[in-house]
């Protein structure tokens, strides 16, 4: 480790990533994904060319300085005191390009001798907000300038220093995976679920080991984000049970559990006016925010106030708090056969046994079916026609016969029909029809009845080609076609009005996939985290994980597998990813394996939800 860190400082000292002479190119600071890889700031050395403190700001940019005090030091006098680092932070594609002096027909020898101006150049493609909210962007031209002056340091003695420069951090994208991880805070769902109250994951981004400008660790800076509050994108869904004005008590800048996996966590006295109830729902955000955090699993979350201890929460409480508590059977598997038959793979492996027909109309195959939809108590299924025009609910517990269809699409082409079906953890049921002279996202409320057309007021002429509910039922994942192209877009569900009729929009959508020029397949795996099949411009297709909010996740991309029609994710992330292929039938990949063939004729495979 110790020659890690000495190549940090070597870093800096001028073999680095930034050019300082010849042609300008990028090359990243550290090597991509390498979190344990530490850059130390140098302070900038005596007569440096403006080049080289443009270059030198730029590493320091990269490193853990403490309150960024060596990094400032390439700054002016007065721009040392209005630096702002902790405002947005600017992504790019690769560490910026510096180009420059800027030569205009105005200047002059006397002019240049004494101020001068570079220019940072790259390819922007996310920002990260001072709520820690990430941000993604289709690529787009980034270009700021740095000015520099000639500024006088000590009697008889001037140095070169930058005056004017954007606030916030301007990194590469391997820069920025070194730096920061993705974490979920966790928050209430608006109105409680099945009558139980439901924790929703809202993702954001703190910095590795320790932040400079706050000096916390990791933990410390996710509870302190989780007591500022839900970003503003979740922020009209969720609720937080913190008293307004909770913070951690003045001078904590760490957290950890103790010998006995106990974490305490110190809260200002606002905290003091929680209720017992309260309390608990608070630890159990604490427990679920930290819970992927430490090295050691926290077993228990104890809350202190002003006067001591508020309240706990035992690991094994927390459960009754999250939205992908399923039933005992939530590793099942369901699919539909040859003969157009719903059936069920027994066992998350997929070879605990032959796969049986399910039981009601739907396993009968009285109506042969398309697609499939298992309600997350596996009590009932929605399932489309093979011919994509009808929708039907049944029953997977009692035989009977098939209930007329719940919904009927009066498109011409299958392909402007259905979508398969999608169920939330409210019990509600969601189907788009795509009928093109009548496209209308649809909710069944519990699955019953009438169904309500959703609006989408975002969706600016794209029409619904597909459609998965997560589990928190406050989110919604879409893939919309417009122009020739389909992009992968989360919505927020919104609830208006009265419990009994509610009025239900989907609200401003966001792409979460940028990079990717066309998205044929998704699924929700695990509570903040989507399984994606698609391609980027000219590439072949790839199947990888993408968080919530857009990132990439840390897992990337996953194995090669040929021609994937569909994808199914489970709310559990350990257990396998199911795909269906053209060639290979149905396939399966288990953490750390290999894609595996598990049914050579079948389709639509999905886990409940």
């Amino acid at each position: 480790m110790s020659a890690l860190l000495g190549c940090g400082v070597v870093v800096l000292a001028g073999c680095g990533s930034m050019p300082v002479t010849g042609d300008v190119k990028a090359v990243d600071a550290s090597q991509p994904g390498d979190s344990q890889v530490q850059v130390y700031a140098v302070a900038p050395r005596e007569g440096a060319p403006p080049s080289e403190i443009v270059d030198g700001f730029l590493e320091s940019m990269t490193s853990d300085d403490p309150a960024f005090a060596t990094t400032r030091k390439y700054l002016s006098a007065d721009a040392r005191r209005t630096w702002q680092p902790g405002g947005t932070t600017t992504v790019l594609a690769q560490a910026p390009n510096r180009s420059g002096p800027l030569l205009h027909d105005e200047d002059n020898r006397a002019t240049r001798d004494r101020e001068t101006t570079y220019t940072l150049t790259g390819e922007k493609v996310a920002t990260v907000d001072a709520q820690s909210s990430y941000q993604p962007l289709a690529p787009t031209d980034y270009a700021q300038t740095l000015h520099l002056v000639l500024e006088q340091v000590a009697e008889g003695k001037k140095e070169w220093r930058i005056d004017v420069v954007p606030d916030g951090l301007v990194l590469g994208q391997s820069d920025f995976k070194r730096l920061y991880r993705s974490v979920n805070k966790y928050y209430y769902a608006t109105g409680a679920t099945n009558g139980r109250s439901t924790l929703v994951a809202d993702p954001v981004y703190v910095r590795n080991r320790t932040d400079p400008v706050t000096r916390m660790d990791t933990a410390t800076q996710t509870v302190r984000t989780l007591l500022a509050g839900p970003t503003n994108w979740l922020r009209p869904v969720v609720d937080s049970r913190f008293p307004t004005g909770t913070a951690l008590r003045k001078g904590v800048t760490a957290l950890a559990p103790d010998d006995q996996n106990v974490l305490k966590v110190p809260l200002n006295p606002k905290a003091d006016t929680a209720g017992r109830s309260a309390c608990r729902m608070m630890a159990a955000q604490v427990l679920f925010t930290l819970r992927d955090l430490t090295s050691a699993r926290v077993e228990r979350v104890e809350l202190e106030g002003g006067e001591g201890r508020l309240c706990a929460l035992d690991a094994d409480d927390a459960p009754e708090f999250s939205a992908d508590r399923g039933s005992e059977g939530d590793d099942s598997q369901y699919f539909i056969n040859d003969k157009g038959q719903v059936e069920r793979v027994f066992g998350a492996t997929g070879d605990t046994g032959t796969p049986e027909p399910v039981t009601g109309p739907l396993g009968a195959g009285t109506v042969p079916m398309g697609s499939v939809g298992v309600a997350r108590d596996e009590e009932r299924a929605a399932a489309v026609s093979s011919s994509g025009q009808h929708l039907y609910v049944s029953s997977l517990e009692t035989e009977g016969e098939l209930a007329e269809p719940l919904v009927t699409s009066g498109a011409k082409k299958a392909e402007d029909r259905l979508s398969p079906p999608s169920w939330d953890g409210r019990g509600d049921l969601w189907v788009a029809d795509r009928d093109p002279a009548g496209p209308r996202l649809l909710r069944l409320a519990g699955g019953t009845g009438e169904p309500q057309e959703v609006r989408v007021p975002g969706l600016d002429g794209a029409r619904i080609e597909e459609l998965r509910m997560s589990a928190d039922g406050v989110r919604i994942a879409l893939l919309l076609t417009k122009d020739g192209r389909t992009t992968l877009n989360i919505g927020r569900v919104e609830r208006r009005g009265s419990s009994v009729a509610p009025e239900i929009s989907v609200e401003d959508l966001r792409q979460a996939a940028p990079q990717l020029a066309d998205v044929s397949a998704i699924s929700w795996s695990g509570r903040s985290r989507l399984v994606v099949v698609g391609k980027e411009e000219g590439g072949v297709q790839q199947v990888r994980y993408v968080q919530a909010d857009g990132s990439t996740s840390a897992s990337g991309a996953l194995p090669g597998v040929n021609q994937v029609q569909s994808v199914a994710a489970a709310d559990d992330e350990q257990l396998p990813l199911m795909a269906e292929t053209v060639d290979d039938g149905i396939v399966k990949l288990s953490p750390g394996d290999n894609w595996q063939t598990v049914l050579k004729k079948g389709k639509a495979l999905v886990y409940p939800g």
